[in-house]
């Protein structure tokens, strides 16, 4: 993927946009409990929230093909972390400035910890943006992935979709909406949260219990009967 100017992340609008998206996703990411968290950009100075719960963040922007930032590496290869390493992973705009964006969600899937949160954002690209962004992004190598789309991937990759939603205003240079939730906005926030794997149904077995025989009579039996059941015999005088 050719590099690209980041002056499109960098514009007034998308400022905006930027930040409605963070106050729409707060409420959720403040809950976030964790060590560490990995913040994944479409640019570098795309600032990760301060979470009060969370300790520290990993930040990685693509451009050029690469993952820069506290790492480097290549973006088609796999990601250099161990599975299930984060229990948060924050995807800004990333999915724009990829050239295989389902790739680099498989290996976000595979580094987010079971019951861990991945938060998506993005450009939607049925809104009013659409003729700007086009105008902007000619020369930059980015795209504008289906949200819907990328729902069904999560699904199908073992997620639960817990919110899909459109933020921000209905096109750039105009204030966002009220409550900054509109159905016509210009960006797109999807929260999923990786199934826990199933605890698998443990059948357990009967084990029979032995009891001891004891040589000598239970209180009250007769001496007869006992020798009776052993198969002997007594003739008495």
């Amino acid at each position: 993927m050719p590099a690209r100017d980041h002056d499109i992340y960098a514009s007034p609008p998308m400022r905006g946009l930027l930040a409605d998206e963070i106050a729409a996703l707060l409420p959720d990411l403040q809950r976030c409990a964790g060590t560490s968290a990995l913040q994944i950009s479409a640019a570098p100075g795309m600032a990760p929230p301060s979470l009060p719960m969370l300790g520290h963040w990993v930040r990685l922007h693509v451009n050029g093909g690469r993952y820069h930032g506290d790492l480097s590496a290549q973006v088609d290869e796999p990601l250099p972390f161990l599975a299930d390493a984060f229990g948060l992973v924050l995807l800004r705009h990333a999915t724009e400035a990829v050239a295989a964006p389902t790739r680099l969600l498989g290996e976000v899937a595979r580094v987010v910890a079971p019951g861990g949160l991945l938060a998506l954002t993005g450009v939607h690209p049925l809104s009013g943006w659409l003729p700007w962004w086009l105008w902007r992004a000619r020369q930059g190598g980015l795209s504008l992935p289906v949200p819907l789309g990328l729902e069904g991937w999560l699904r199908g990759a073992d997620f639960v979709i817990e919110r899909a939603q459109r933020v921000g205003p209905p096109w750039p240079g105009v204030a966002s909406p009220a409550g900054r939730r509109s159905l016509l906005g210009g960006g797109y926030l999807l929260l999923a949260r990786k199934r826990r794997p199933a605890t698998p149904a443990v059948r357990l077995k009967p084990r029979p219990l032995v009891q001891p025989v004891g040589s000598g009579l239970a209180p009250g039996a007769r001496r007869g009967a006992a020798m009776q059941t052993q198969g002997t015999t007594r003739i008495h005088p």
